[in-house]
């Protein structure tokens, strides 16, 4: 339903990827970033997982008893365990073989250290209000 190298041309980050697949994978976030708007794989994801979702709004509308809400929330599950197994591939797939597959990965602008420092800073900062709350509710 893609062509060949459509997404090896731009060069795909493997990471990105991993987490796109990761989060949205149910809904072929990952395949849209990696092989673009027009693969039609992509455009098969959303609407198995839009299906298992209002499986789960059945079954907590009418309770468990629900055939066809217990038969649609299975299309959720497959959907996102699906998701799972690709990410888990695209994270375990070698250097070479995504080069060949994707295109090489871009390399990163600059040196990482000052993105790790960030979230430490804001990891931090959430504890520190979080003990000042905790102050303030004992006195």
């Amino acid at each position: 339903m893609t062509t060949a190298g459509d997404g090896a041309a731009a060069g795909r980050s493997r990471a990105v990827a991993t987490w796109l697949a990761l989060i949205g994978g149910s809904i072929g976030l990952h395949r849209f970033y990696l092989h673009g708007v027009r693969d039609g794989w992509a455009w098969l994801h959303p609407w198995p997982t839009l299906l298992g979702g209002y499986g789960f709004w059945r079954l907590r509308e009418f309770g468990v008893d629900d055939e066809r809400g217990s038969f649609l929330v299975l299309l959720l599950g497959v959907m996102l365990a699906m998701s799972m197994l690709q990410a888990i591939v695209y994270g375990l797939t070698s250097d070479e073989r995504w080069a060949r597959r994707h295109g090489p990965a871009v390399p990163p602008r600059g040196p990482a250290w000052p993105t790790f420092v960030a979230v430490v800073r804001v990891a931090r900062g959430d504890r520190e209000r979080d003990q000042v709350k905790s102050a303030k509710l004992s006195a």
